[in-house]
């Protein structure tokens, strides 16, 4: 089996260098894929930098990989070299876990995600078969790879807390997220506002289907808009004024992070109390709902926005990312 030639951080905070590395015999439910491309996410640069403690190097982060099956194990079925398919945050789960047996694969008691092994960023990457989703026929190959992240991070809480057509949302922080969980919600049928600190980004936020812009800085504002949200998320990963979001929501309403705050939340127990309003989080999806948010993608012509960069050019498109510039997503090709 030929070497895999990756990129790699060697240490801590390290610029990433070329690395190669035998991955050994194909598993029996394990396919290869040959990257097209690949998304970077502020979770890479976590993984890089090792700020939550967890890494270990060499580390080849990327998990919005973007290829094409080179080759298949001899237990896989249900996909065949050529196919055009998508790896996103998780790489192997054991099937035979409540989790995984009931379809929330995403939470296998023995998960293994791709950014903590050989990930993307990369010539090939590996992973179990489930976990390679098959793009829908005429989905934009350049720029799906980062609904394997930012989308499905998005998405799933819409689903599994039964966002309905009628719903008021909130969206805090219009990053690489928060872009696309308007166009989410929007396509969805409900009223979106969109929080933010960059007004600049108003006439943008109204293409992306915000029906309404609040300056997440403004005491004032926020003030406004007691009672008025049945759903809203946030995407961003610093403390808020949750007493002010919390105050927002409906009777029944709910607050869900999908940022990794470090610090704890300040939550007010009497503003969960009263109204009977839910304070939660959410992780990614399984491979089921991956696949829906693909259709739904294609079905509503929804595309992240991208720079892209080439992947010798990894370190630019770090550096690119970091200065927090990018509209809105960073993708290496190929």
């Amino acid at each position: 089996m030929t070497e895999i030639n990756a990129y790699a951080a060697m240490e801590a905070g390290a610029d990433l260098q070329p690395y190669s590395f035998d991955p050994g015999e194909l598993g029996h439910n394990e396919v290869e894929v040959k990257i097209h491309s690949c998304g970077i996410c502020h979770s890479d640069l976590s993984m890089i930098n090792n700020d939550w403690r967890a890494s270990q190097y060499p580390l080849v982060a990327g998990h919005e990989a973007i290829g094409e099956i080179s080759a298949v194990g001899a237990g896989v079925s249900h996909l065949e070299i050529g196919q055009m398919v998508g790896v996103g945050w998780n790489s192997d789960s054991c099937m035979h876990c409540s989790p995984c047996l009931s379809g929330s694969q995403q939470r296998c008691r023995s998960l293994t995600t791709t950014i903590r092994g050989h990930g993307g960023f990369a010539d090939r990457v590996r992973v179990r078969d489930i976990w390679a989703v098959p793009l829908p026929d005429g989905i934009d190959m350049d720029s799906a790879g980062p609904l394997f992240c930012g989308g499905i991070t998005v998405f799933a809480p819409m689903m599994d807390f039964d966002l309905k057509p009628t719903d008021r949302v909130g969206i805090i922080g219009i990053g690489g997220l928060g872009h696309l969980a308007v166009q989410f919600a929007r396509a969805w049928g409900c009223e979106v506002t969109a929080f933010t600190s960059s007004m600049d980004k108003a006439d943008e936020l109204t293409e992306l289907g915000a029906h309404k812009i609040v300056n997440s800085r403004d005491d004032d504002a926020l003030k406004k808009l007691r009672g008025q949200y049945d759903f809203i998320i946030t995407t961003v990963n610093v403390n808020l004024p949750w007493h002010r979001y919390l105050a927002a929501l409906s009777p029944k309403g709910k607050l869900v992070t999908v940022g990794m705050i470090t610090e704890p939340m300040g939550i007010p127990a009497g503003q969960l109390i009263n109204g009977q309003k839910m304070l939660s989080g959410s992780d990614t999806g399984s491979p089921d709902m991956v696949a829906k948010m693909l259709e739904f993608c294609q079905r509503h012509d929804i595309k992240p926005m991208v720079e892209y960069f080439p992947m010798s050019e990894i370190n630019d498109a770090i550096a690119r990312l970091k200065s927090g510039k990018a509209r809105y997503r960073v993708v290496l090709k190929a």
